[in-house]
């Protein structure tokens, strides 16, 4: 660590990556090589670091992702069961069903912790790169859900509506469309004039209004009464600033990762968290705020 470390109220976002690889390779996954090799992953040392953030910032959100969180449903009880109620926990999932894994299995976890889960994102992508399950299973599920979708490359702007048209049938569906991260730029992160995907939504739903931070922003529509938002993030999640007030120079986290082995990191780019430098965080208003109203 260079700089001594701020962070937004409740403390930075703890990503935690399954100790367990899905079937799954979606050309955008950056995490797939992680996988490839699974020595030292350890479900033991995830936990640790698990009851270590909660100690540090008990009200931070806490996301599942992977690999597949649901690919080991007795694996993701034992790491959810670390945390408390006082977080908010998200769970990034292609929701598979499977002969190891049912759509019966998934509601049963889902009714079981629906005290601890806040929303379930479900990645549903215009091309389809892996087996998804039926959607009826989405409309039984007891806890909210959202729809994720990667608007990758020379996706078919044509099959926008039909795609729309789909979950609109699901009560309480919303639909965050995403751009790939990976391209994104300080430079593009608000960008319109030059976005292929705000201007091919714009076509088909109502734009409503903009809402961002330093790190990442959401365009917000409305098509027939369904929420939709288009999301764009930095490929980092850590930004130097000098504090004008006080004239010191910070780390600015807005994501922590508990990587497959437990180790923790401050950044998507491989930067370790120094943890115990953390404990002594300073905590600053969350910049996310509605920028434009419409």
């Amino acid at each position: 660590m260079k700089h001594p470390y701020k962070t937004r109220e409740g403390g930075a976002t703890v990503t935690i990556f399954v100790p367990y690889d899905c079937k799954n390779n979606c050309p955008f996954c950056i995490n797939k090589e992680e996988y490839a090799d699974m020595t030292g992953f350890s479900l033991e040392k995830i936990c640790q670091s698990i009851r270590r953030m909660d100690s540090i910032t008990p009200n931070c959100d806490f996301v599942f992702t992977g690999g597949e969180p649901f690919a080991d449903i007795e694996k993701l009880q034992i790491m959810l069961d670390e945390i408390p109620t006082t977080h908010r926990v998200f769970i990034n999932t292609t929701l598979p069903v499977s002969e190891t894994t049912t759509g019966d299995d998934i509601l049963a976890f889902a009714r079981r912790n629906q005290h601890k889960i806040t929303c379930i994102n479900v990645s549903r992508h215009m091309q389809k790169y892996v087996v998804e399950s039926n959607d009826d299973l989405l409309a039984r599920l007891p806890v909210p859900f959202r729809i994720n979708c990667v608007l990758y490359k020379n996706y078919p702007a044509e099959r926008l509506v039909p795609y729309m048209e789909r979950f609109l049938k699901i009560p309480a569906s919303s639909i965050q469309f995403r751009f790939d991260y990976t391209a994104t730029t300080p430079e593009n992160l608000y960008d319109r004039e030059n976005d292929k995907i705000f201007q091919d939504l714009k076509k088909v739903a109502v734009y409503t209004g903009l809402d961002g931070c330093r790190m990442r922003c959401g365009f917000h529509f409305d098509y027939k009464g369904m929420e939709l938002n288009y999301h764009k993030t930095l490929p980092y999640s850590t930004i130097v600033e000098t504090d004008p007030e006080d004239g010191v120079t910070y780390d600015i986290l807005y994501d922590i990762l508990i990587k497959q082995t437990g180790e923790i990191h401050s950044d998507w780019t491989d930067v370790k968290l120094d943890v115990e430098a953390y404990e002594n965080v300073v905590f600053e208003p969350y910049d996310l705020k509605w920028l434009e109203r419409v």
